[in-house]
């Protein structure tokens, strides 16, 4: 039984590093659009879209380091990653960090559906990956409304 409950801990471990990694290609790609903005453009995409990303990946990397801790398994270091070139400027790094969010936020969904979390996690856990999910919320719709409102 303990054989798995460890094996348990650590697909949950592995699979909010999978969304912690996603998150940080976000980031990536929101930077760069960020570098290719005039000044009010670039306060806009920092408010609408950046920091609630960077919030999410802030919470689920203490998440993923507390539960480690909690439960003595070895934590790990997350390094930024580098954003690709996409094919339509700011609109298409826009585009591309909407897709790569949306997939963590899949990431964390389906962990949560699977109950793993309850059986074998914690509430600190369980209130970490809410909070998450929480912050990466309305993410498509304010991409969207960034992205239709641009140079105006």
């Amino acid at each position: 039984m303990a054989y798995k409950t460890a094996d348990a801990r650590q697909q949950l471990l592995d699979s909010i590093a999978q969304a912690i990694e996603q998150m940080a290609s976000a980031i990536a790609l929101l930077s760069e659009a960020y570098e290719q903005l005039d000044e009010t453009s670039a306060d806009r995409i920092e408010e609408q879209l950046f920091r609630p990303v960077q919030s999410a990946y802030g919470r689920a990397k203490r998440t993923h380091a507390e539960f480690a801790a909690r439960h003595e398994l070895p934590g790990r270091e997350f390094e930024p990653a580098a954003a690709l070139a996409p094919a339509r400027g700011v609109k298409g790094f826009v585009d591309a960090a909407v897709r790569v969010i949306t997939e963590a936020d899949l990431t964390l969904a389906t962990l949560q559906d699977s109950m793993l979390p309850v059986e074998v996690g914690d509430a600190q856990l369980r209130a970490g990956l809410e909070q998450v999910r929480s912050l990466l919320g309305d993410l498509r719709g304010r991409a969207h409304e960034f992205v239709r409102t641009l140079g105006r």
